[in-house]
């Protein structure tokens, strides 16, 4: 899997945001600001199965709230002190991807990175936006202060 990849799993889950299963995060996402988001999960009463399968394939996408997602993330560990909102060294962290100048360098080459990757400050401010630019052409709401 590509590191990127890892990271939109880390916060899509398996299913992304057609799924509504956000890799076991789903119950914090939900609570973190207090109210309820629509997930296109099921209902908590299962359905026949025959009316369920057509449903799903006509449901539509639900955006999924990146930031909520992982803000809900750092909850469930216990607030880490981690500067995840510009850091994607802290953002890897969070999501318990190798943080190291070997897989940054890899993202920066999937994400179409042109200088040097040496593990700038540069570099690494750009490969932060770029992730968040990529998670929201993904299926992600991601707030314009995580963008630019």
């Amino acid at each position: 899997m590509s590191i990127f990849g890892a990271i939109k799993h880390a916060i899509f889950g398996d299913k992304g945001p057609l799924g509504g299963q956000f890799s076991g995060h789903k119950n914090t996402a939900q609570t973190t600001s207090g109210h309820a988001q629509t997930t296109g999960a099921a209902p908590t009463q299962p359905a026949p199965a025959q009316s369920q399968a057509p449903a799903q394939a006509q449901a539509p996408a639900q955006a999924v709230d990146v930031e909520q997602v992982l803000t809900g993330i750092a909850q469930q560990k216990g607030n880490p002190n981690l500067n995840w909102r510009s850091s994607i060294v802290d953002l890897m962290k969070l999501l318990d991807i190798d943080s190291s100048l070997d897989n940054r360098k890899e993202l920066a080459t999937e994400l179409g990175y042109s200088g040097a990757k040496d593990g700038s400050a540069e570099m690494n401010i750009w490969l932060h936006k770029a992730v968040m630019r990529e998670l929201e052409k993904n299926g992600g709401t991601v707030p314009a202060g995580l963008k630019d």
